[in-house]
């Protein structure tokens, strides 16, 4: 099944809709709710939020989606990876005095929703890229570390103590001695039934029946028994909030969150994209800018609920697709859903235990790590392993909104590492062949005497043609050649600091007694350059071909000046 669907409008997944669809789409709308309303409810508690909230973020990224999303299984609402990052972050500024979390959360949904339409308007789909999949899986890593050790405290029945991350932990093994035996038996129990109904089948809604058991639970012994605190109120308010935009100083310190929360949403929703088209992204660029587009309304549409950012979530999406859901007309059954067992059954609700819901919580973490890409990274790139443990270093040791901004960055600096130091391959000429390349114990090759045949690694620019030039030199050094042939199939560009290095070198080379010749330089961009800058003359004439091969053979015959 396609996550997309052709045509612009309102509504793009329910146009031409079938009647045949609507089994698939019920029964994708039944087992939605079952996982979305413990979910949902917790999410919003992990926001430091009151936990209904969680349901109008369901609600309004739902029913916005459905108007303007074109992912026809996409689910969107409260979603784990982005909240410990909203909470932590909102915690500290209202403590500074910037507001209560509830407004600071509605400001920001509405910052985020901005965001992402500007990322639509400005084309900026390339951003969902920003996070490669070694720091991106370390950061999920720190995230449900971060959840696991927050719901610690209500698992054991014991005070919150103050702080993130590592601290917290250290304060909750302080206290252990008042661990309350109930609360520890109602999360660890919703935690084992979640997980075993996951393991006899994925589509079992394990966080409900763990919910109802709990609730079965506290009406057996009465509330507040053995430490066991409840939810509380969840009475649903469908009021528009007043919004009161606070000043220049608070946006400004929403502002660095808002750009991470929609860094984040971008990843996590090409992921989404591409784990439901199984491994294909939509038609184009610009449809994932359009999809980036509906989350922006469904962000502006938490807002307009009072409720706060809110991203399309792997596991529900999964299940909408997994359950027979052929459009988004699933999410919105499945909001009708949720609001009838809150109008009908709010005061059960009520009486969930805290236990229950961080149990729940503590099972989503269980789900965000990618354990088996974890290890694969380990043992296929065990220098990408060390971003990975940095990454989640970064986000579990520092206040979490800092720790992924400076895993973003991470990120950023070793791509940007990577591109300004390319390897450059000696060549060497396969036996028997006049091929040249790369020696390998597989494939060995020999050299040519008095030649030395140097691959350029990637498009000669201003930030990494030093570095390669570099490599040329020591190379040079310690090879006798008379004959240096540079391969640049590699080179789709050149600009005008690179063609400006490599020109000069050139010139030093052959001043130097160095034959020296161009091959397969074949990007007509980057030949067009190499002409413009003068690149092609400081070679000499003659010293330009097709292949390596072409280039010895004129040396040899003495055709180059």
């Amino acid at each position: 099944m396609g996550t997309s669907s052709s045509g612009g409008g309102l509504f793009p997944t329910l146009r031409s809709y079938r009647a045949t669809w609507l089994p698939g789409d019920a029964a994708a709308a039944l087992t939605l709710a079952a996982i979305a309303i413990p979910e949902q409810l917790a999410t919003a508690r992990l926001i430091g939020l009151p936990p209904v909230t969680g349901l109008l973020a369901f609600a309004a990224g739902t029913l916005a989606f459905a108007v303007f999303g074109r992912a026809r299984a996409l689910s969107v609402g409260a979603d784990s990876t982005i909240a410990p990052v909203i909470g932590g972050t909102l915690a500290v500024l209202a403590l500074a005095g910037g507001g209560q979390v509830a407004g600071l959360a509605v400001v920001l949904a509405l910052m985020v929703g901005l965001l992402l339409l500007g990322a639509w308007v400005m084309r900026l789909g390339w951003a969902a890229d920003l996070m490669s999949q070694p720091v991106t899986t370390g950061f999920l890593i720190g995230i449900a570390v971060h959840i696991v050790i927050g719901q610690l405290p209500v698992l054991l029945g014991l005070p919150t103590p103050p702080g993130t991350g590592a601290a917290r932990l250290w304060d909750v093994m302080a206290t252990l001695q008042g661990t309350h035996a109930l609360p520890l038996a109602v999360g660890g129990g919703m935690l084992a039934i979640a997980l075993a109904a996951e393991w006899l089948n994925p589509r079992l809604p394990g966080p409900l029946l763990g919910l109802a058991a709990s609730l079965g639970l506290v009406l057996a012994l009465g509330r507040g028994t053995g430490g066991l605190e409840v939810l509380g109120d969840v009475t649903l308010q469908l009021q528009v909030p007043h919004l009161t935009l606070p000043g220049w100083p608070t946006i400004a310190a929403l502002l660095p969150l808002a750009l991470v929360v929609a860094v984040l949403v971008m990843i996590q929703t090409a992921a989404v994209l591409q784990a439901l088209d199984d491994g294909a992204l939509p038609e184009s660029e610009d449809a994932i800018g359009r999809t980036f587009a509906a989350l922006g309304a469904a962000n502006i549409a938490a807002a307009a609920l009072g409720a706060f950012p809110v991203n399309a979530s792997p596991p529900r999406s999964a299940i909408v697709a997994n359950s027979g859901g052929r459009s988004q007309l699933a999410g919105v059954l499945a909001v009708a859903v949720c609001a009838v067992v809150v109008l009908a059954g709010g005061g059960l609700l009520a009486l969930v235990p805290q236990a229950a819901l961080a149990g729940t919580l503590i099972f989503i973490a269980t789900r965000i790590v990618r354990a088996r890409l974890a290890l694969r990274i380990a043992r296929q790139s065990p220098q990408e392993a060390l971003l990975l443990v940095a990454s989640a270093a970064l986000v579990v040791f520092l206040p979490i909104g800092v720790g992924v901004g400076l895993a973003i960055v991470l990120s950023l600096v070793h791509s940007l590492y990577t591109i300004a130091r390319p390897q450059c391959r000696e060549l060497l000429r396969l036996p028997g062949t006049t091929i040249w390349w790369a020696d390998t114990p597989e494939r060995p090759g020999q050299r040519e005497d008095g030649v030395l045949v140097m691959a350029l690694g990637a498009p000669v620019n201003f930030i990494n043609t030093r570095g390669m030039l570099a490599q040329i030199d020591t190379a040079l050094a310690t090879r006798p050649a008379r004959l240096l042939v540079i391969e640049a199939a590699a080179v789709a560009s050149i600009d005008f600091t690179g063609a400006d290095l490599l020109r000069d070198r050139v010139a030093g080379w052959r001043a130097g007694g160095f034959a020296v010749a161009l091959a397969r330089l074949e990007s007509q961009t980057a030949t067009g350059a190499a002409r413009r800058t003068g690149l092609i003359a400081a070679f000499g004439p003659g010293a330009v071909h097709h292949s390596v091969e072409d280039a010895v053979r004129a040396w040899k015959a003495g055709a180059l000046a």
